[in-house]
C-alpha cells in the first residue's frame, strides 16, 4: 500500500474534505489521528476507517491555539513514533457575496487571520518532529480564488494566495530538512456542501445571484470548467494520498491544480 506503516494527523478531520482525505490516506495503510472541533464527527470518521479495516483515533481541540496544537502534535509523536503526513483541511466561516464597496475591514481580515494563523500553527508543531527524522509531508489547501479575479470574496481570495506563497517558501524553509510541503487547491465540491461551513459561505453569492447554491454550482461546473463539471471528495482524497507518499517524492513547494480546468497552469 502506498502509505503503510506511515502516521498521519489530519486537522479538520471531522469535516468533509478531511474525513475524505483520512479515510483515503487510512486505506493507503496510514494510521491516522484526526483532529478538530466537533468530537462527534470526528468519531464517525473513526468509526467508517475502522469499519474498513484501518486504524484511526481522534481528539477534540481549537486548531486555532497554539498551546493546544503543539500538544496535540506531540502526544501523536510520542504515541505513534513519529509524524509522516500532516494535512490542514480546517475551514472558518467568513463572508463571501459582498462587493469592496460593501466590505468592511473586519469582514476583509477575518479569513486572512483565522486561516493563515490555522496554518502556521499546524505546520509549525509537525515539523518540529519531522525534521529530526529527516523526512515528512505537509499538505495545505487553497482554492482557485487565489488566482480568479472577481467581485465578492476579496478576503478569502487573498487568504488562499498567502496560503499557496506559505507553502513555497515553507517548501525552501524545510526542505534541507527531508520535509515535502505542497498545497491542494481544488475547486467547489458539491458534496461538502451538507457537512461544513461550505454552504454558509457560497449563500451569500446565491442569494445575489437570486440562486440556490445548487444551481449556482451546477451553472459554473457547466460553463466555468474546461470539464464542465468540479471535483469529488474521492478524486481529491485520491491525489492527496498519492502526493503524501513516496511516489510523489519528487515534488515540493507545489500547487496542486485540481479545479477540473476552472484554472489553467
Amino acid at each position: 500500500m502506498l502509505l503503510d506503516g506511515k502516521n498521519a494527523l489530519i486537522w479538520g478531520g471531522g469535516g468533509a474534505l478531511g474525513g475524505a482525505v483520512a479515510r483515503a490516506l487510512a486505506r493507503d495503510g496510514a494510521r491516522v489521528f484526526l483532529a478538530g472541533r466537533t468530537r462527534a464527527r470526528l468519531e464517525q470518521v473513526a468509526a467508517d476507517i475502522a469499519a474498513a479495516g484501518g486504524t484511526a483515533e481522534v481528539a477534540a481541540l481549537d486548531a486555532l491555539d497554539a498551546v493546544a496544537v503543539d500538544a496535540y502534535a506531540d502526544a501523536v509523536a510520542t504515541l505513534a513514533g513519529g509524524i509522516d503526513v500532516t494535512f490542514n483541511a480546517v475551514g472558518f466561516e467568513h463572508l463571501q457575496g459582498p462587493p469592496f464597496a460593501e466590505l468592511s475591514c473586519a469582514d476583509f481580515m477575518r479569513p486572512i487571520e483565522t486561516y493563515l494563523r490555522c496554518q502556521f500553527l499546524t505546520a509549525h508543531a509537525v515539523a518540529r518532529h519531522m525534521a529530526p527524522r529527516g523526512a515528512g509531508v505537509i499538505l495545505t489547501l487553497s482554492t482557485p480564488g487565489a488566482r480568479m479575479a472577481a467581485p465578492g470574496f476579496l478576503g478569502y481570495g487573498v487568504t488562499c494566495g498567502a496560503i499557496e506563497t506559505f507553502t513555497r517558501i515553507l517548501a525552501g524553509e524545510l526542505g534541507a530538512s527531508g520535509i515535502r510541503v505542497i498545497c491542494l487547491r481544488p475547486h467547489a465540491i458539491p458534496e461538502s456542501l451538507a457537512s461544513s461551513h461550505v454552504r454558509t459561505v457560497f449563500e451569500g453569492f446565491a442569494r445575489r445571484a437570486g440562486s440556490t447554491v445548487e444551481a449556482m454550482l451546477a451553472q459554473h461546473a457547466r460553463s466555468g470548467t474546461l470539464l464542465g463539471r468540479l471535483p469529488t471528495l474521492a478524486q481529491v482524497a485520491d491525489y492527496a494520498a498519492f502526493v503524501a507518499s513516496d511516489r510523489a517524492g519528487a515534488m515540493t513547494g507545489a500547487i496542486a491544480n485540481l479545479s477540473c480546468g476552472a484554472l489553467v497552469d
